[in-house]
């Protein structure tokens, strides 16, 4: 039998530096030998309410999330199978009709803010992080980040980050700290952290079935 990929999630608030530390893991090992899944990308479909409903859904609460398609994916790449990933659209507030092809990789990285949230999803996890960054950083990135690829304006940043954001970090996000195996300060910039995870990565790999 062909030896199972390795799955690694990696969790932290909005801004936290998730997307840094993915490319850096990326980075650091054979070409393509990764595959990434974006949690976001497993919002659920909302195509069937009016624009004016998915303003109001709560995009940082764990239902927001098709998690059962999510773990069949995870299941059909940890078999080695290809997958069709949805395709969301940030600026309609729902998913796209057409999907994206990921192909199973020796290593796939799971990224998102709740990913540690649900025990299904955890127990897939081979290496479990956390990366852990100081407040005012995350919503200054969310806000340059939101204002420049998603079309918001800085007063519906600032609005949705205090009345939902923040108290679901609090709720939800934070708390998943308690099952990450590494906590990583600081995100993409913490090249010490990167490079052991990547050596530890690496070695991994190279251990038999």
């Amino acid at each position: 039998m062909t030896k199972p990929p390795l799955l690694i999630g990696i969790a932290g608030g909005t801004g936290s530096g998730k997307t840094s530390v993915t490319r850096a893991i990326v980075q650091g090992l054979p070409s393509d030998s990764v595959a990434v899944l974006e949690h976001d990308s497993y919002y659920k479909d909302q195509s069937h309410l009016s624009f004016e409903e998915r303003l109001e859904t709560n995009y940082d609460h764990p239902f927001a999330f098709d998690t059962p398609l999510l773990i069949e994916h995870l299941q059909q790449l940890l078999a080695g199978k290809t997958i069709d990933k949805p395709v969301y659209s940030f600026v309609n507030h729902t998913r796209l009709p057409e999907t994206e092809e990921v192909a199973s990789r020796p290593v796939i990285i799971l990224e998102g803010i709740l990913i540690l949230e649900d025990k299904r999803i955890r127990q897939l996890l081979n290496i479990k992080l956390y990366v852990d960054t100081d407040p005012d950083v995350r919503i200054i990135r969310r806000i340059l980040r939101d204002i420049r690829e998603r079309g918001r304006t800085l007063e519906s940043v600032v609005e949705q980050y205090l009345t939902v954001v923040r108290p679901m970090h609090m709720q939800f996000v934070d708390p998943t700290k308690r099952h990450a195996d590494v906590i990583i300060p600081e995100g993409g910039q913490n090249t010490v952290a990167i490079d052991i995870l990547v050596s530890k990565i690496r070695h991994m790999l190279e251990q038999p079935e």
